[in-house]
């Protein structure tokens, strides 16, 4: 429902333009320092602005209510809240009426039998993704060995970043949006992180992302590419141990030095059997073009491109899913 995880429970509540969202952080380590200013720089980099991101600015101000005491976390749960200033929620009256294709309208005005709150897609909007940004700062600190670092690559179908300014310009004069490509690195992880079927590292992962409003996929590795090579391509070999008793002629070599060092290639992405090699870990994430369009008669403050934001998401996602995998 509204909480991931068993070790470290994240938990959002809040609609887009109620008065405020936020998030409840269960699960936290005692003694990690903490204020309002540490979530400063991952807000900003999710915060609107650029060219292609929606008109709607919001000033963002974490408010820590609980689990901070001079300025460390005590163990209890942290609960952020943000306060929503710039709505205008008059741009949503005709939705219910009128549900807006590709967005949770139609779907959760039925579920709900009406009682939902259709304002800027309510509880369902991407507004939502504030409050994980903000647990995503906590667990950053909870996984401090890792480097987590998550960029865009693809906008409109192109990788080339020259290009972008000029094909968001071209599809926000029609009306339109675009999608976009979003790769994730995590290095530093140790050998072992994840477990077996249900809660492979792949699995919790993808679990996670597509949390996120508007993904439409994600892939690890070589991802589907794999598909099309031979196993000679893609399978990641180890470097060939050398047991250091080899002068030796009574020593047997009880074998537990062997494989010790990651694969030497990374066509997995830093996984094997669900569990990580060593390597970083690398995946990519496809996100749809924006549903609200001018294009479709819909109004209101949308990005052209939403893609551009979510960067800081994804490394949040990242984040969490590895501090739940603290024990």
């Amino acid at each position: 429902m509204n909480t991931f995880g068993n070790n470290f429970k994240v938990s959002i509540f809040g609609e887009s333009h109620g008065p405020a969202l936020g998030v409840t952080v269960d699960g936290v380590f005692a003694g990690i320092p903490l204020c309002e200013e540490d979530f400063y720089d991952d807000i900003l980099r999710r915060k609107a602005g650029a060219s292609g991101t929606t008109p709607r600015i919001e000033g963002d101000v974490p408010e820590i209510l609980s689990g901070v005491y001079e300025g460390h976390t005590t163990g209890a749960p942290v609960t952020v809240i943000f306060r929503n200033e710039n709505t205008r929620p008059e741009d949503y009256e005709s939705f219910r009426k009128h549900p807006r294709p590709g967005h949770a309208d139609f779907t959760a005005n039925l579920k709900f039998g009406g009682y939902n709150d259709p304002r800027g897609g309510g509880h369902f909007s991407g507004r939502l993704t504030l409050g994980i940004v903000a647990a995503g700062v906590i667990a950053k600190r909870m996984v401090h060995f890792a480097n987590i670092q998550a960029n865009l690559t693809e906008v409109g179908g192109s990788a080339n970043p020259d290009s972008w300014n000029a094909l968001l310009k071209a599809a926000e004069q029609d009306g339109d949006s675009l999608g976009g490509v979003v790769e994730c690195v995590a290095e530093g992880l140790p050998i072992g992180m994840g477990e077996p079927f249900w809660d492979s590292v792949e699995s919790k992962i993808s679990h996670a992302i597509f949390a996120i409003p508007g993904v439409r996929g994600i892939e690890f590795g070589d991802g589907f590419k794999a598909s099309a090579m031979r196993g000679s391509e893609h399978n990641d070999p180890f470097p060939e141990h050398q047991c250091h008793h080899h002068d030796d002629p009574d020593h047997q070599c009880c074998g537990k030095h062997k494989c010790q060092s990651p694969p030497l290639t990374n066509h997995a992405g830093g996984v094997n059997g669900g569990l990580t090699n060593g390597n970083p870990l690398v995946f990519r994430v496809a996100f749809k073009p924006t549903s609200s369009i001018a294009k479709a008669g819909i109004p209101g403050r949308h990005d052209v491109c939403f893609a551009i934001r979510t960067p800081v998401v994804v490394e949040a996602m990242t984040a969490i899913v590895l501090a739940d995998f603290l024990r």
